[in-house]
């Protein structure tokens, strides 16, 4: 079926914001929150048409319209900890927009903003310890100090440098914990999947069933009817050769005087 003009627009403005979500914008920019509540509105309208795509392609545009919608939902939030976790559960495109793209523009998408919210995320938990050790780590270089202040100044610098590798390692075991959460979740996704199989697979069988004991109770009615209607005629039979047998009888064995 060819696509029809709302669709084109549709699939014009799709690429447009996705193009918009892959370049770095300004906090200002308003654009591309104004283009998603209009592709969403398009949306609506495509779904209500008569002539509208197959349900696949029409899961595909919502999934793209949801994965730029979470991207903005994210973007608003205050900490980069919580824009990494609110990315992390971001479900990209799964084809392309254009038959220009050989991979969907919104999985590339996906991975720079990552890679973007992984780095802030690191420069939030690194950055004030490092500007301490910045500021303190000129003391043990100094010459006028006395052995206790070195002494102090070496030790303030291993205990800097101590914060520094915690703060590492708490970054790794959350982005480690955030990992784990969505692959526990896409588990409990194939889980229910799974089981929405089974439970459709239960129903058709059931259905199936169903008709098969109509079929035969059906059957079994028409067998019962036959039934009776057979006994009704020997019993007919049978009283019609008793009656003549009387009567036969009756004749031939007259009364006696």
């Amino acid at each position: 079926m060819a696509a029809t003009r709302l669709e084109l627009n549709l699939m014009r403005l799709l690429s447009r914001c996705e193009a918009l979500a892959a370049e770095r914008r300004d906090p200002e920019e308003w654009r591309l929150e104004k283009y998603v509540a209009a592709l969403e509105d398009m949306l609506r309208e495509l779904k209500k048409q008569s002539s509208k795509p197959a349900p696949e392609l029409l899961n595909e545009y919502s999934r793209k319209v949801d994965f730029l919608k979470g991207l903005l939902e994210a973007e608003k939030l205050s900490s980069s900890t919580e824009k990494a976790l609110a990315n992390q559960f971001l479900a990209p495109g799964r084809t392309p927009t254009t038959a220009k793209e050989r991979t969907p523009a919104t999985k590339t998408v996906h991975l720079q903003t990552k890679a973007r919210c992984t780095g802030q995320m690191r420069s939030e938990l690194l950055g004030t310890v490092r500007s301490c050790k910045s500021l303190f780590f000129p003391l043990c270089s100094c010459r006028g100090l006395t052995s206790d202040e070195k002494q102090s100044a070496v030790e303030l610098d291993a205990v800097l440098q101590h914060h520094q590798d915690m703060q590492e390692k708490l970054a790794e075991e959350m982005l480690s914990l955030a990992r784990s959460l969505k692959n526990n979740t896409l588990a409990a996704q194939n889980v229910i999947k799974q089981d929405n199989q089974t439970l459709s697979h239960s129903l058709r069988m059931a259905d199936q069933n169903f008709e098969k004991l109509k079929d035969e109770s059906d059957r079994l009615e028409q067998h019962a009817k036959k039934s009776v209607n057979w006994l009704l005629w020997i019993m007919l039979i049978v009283v019609c050769f008793i009656f003549i047998s009387m009567i036969l009888f009756i004749r031939i064995f007259p009364k006696l005087k």
